[in-house]
């Protein structure tokens, strides 16, 4: 289970004086969660390795700027939302599935999900890009309509329909 970092834990505050230490102790109290965050919106086992890095990358950069009005993981997840689908919209291609066998990806970054949730994780990964990161950005992660439409540069009510849709695939693809 990951670590849930205090809003304004020592170690947040050492990291923020300039201690490497610190921040790899904050690095491996939530790469877990920040990885899989990436994993799920891109499918791509490779990207997620490269947006995961990113997003340390850029929490370092951006670390005098946490006041601590929030945990670190919450603001932490949000430097990744941003950094993916920045991603997205910096690619001119669209993403498709990975290749090889994405269960094998989703068993490596959570080997102890149980059967369904594997099975759930499938068909996350199997959905269009627009319905999945909708789906994981509003169902999973919390973010509201307004805040998926704003970061992805979408109007509210395509992150509605893609959350629709989304919701539809899923049920189709785990109904028995």
């Amino acid at each position: 289970m990951t670590a849930v970092v205090p809003a304004r834990s020592d170690a947040v505050r050492r990291a923020q004086a300039g201690d490497l230490e610190a921040f790899e102790e904050l690095y491996r109290g939530t790469v877990g969660r920040v990885h899989g965050l990436c994993l799920r919106m891109c499918r791509d086992p490779q990207l997620a390795e490269e947006l995961t890095q990113e997003s340390y990358i850029r929490a370092w950069q951006k670390l005098a700027s946490f006041r601590g009005d929030s945990l670190f993981s919450t603001w932490l997840h949000r430097i990744a939302v941003n950094v993916v689908l920045g991603h997205f919209r910096g690619s001119l291609r669209r993403l498709e599935p990975a290749a090889g066998d994405d269960a094998e990806a989703f068993e490596a970054a959570a080997p102890a999900t149980s059967g369904l949730a594997l099975d759930l994780e499938r068909a996350i990964a199997g959905l269009p890009t627009g319905a999945r990161v909708a789906f994981v950005l509003h169902d999973v992660e919390g973010f509201t309509h307004d805040e998926i439409a704003q970061r992805a540069g979408v109007a509210v009510g395509t992150s509605k329909a893609q959350l629709s849709r989304a919701r539809r695939l899923l049920r189709k693809a785990l109904s028995p």
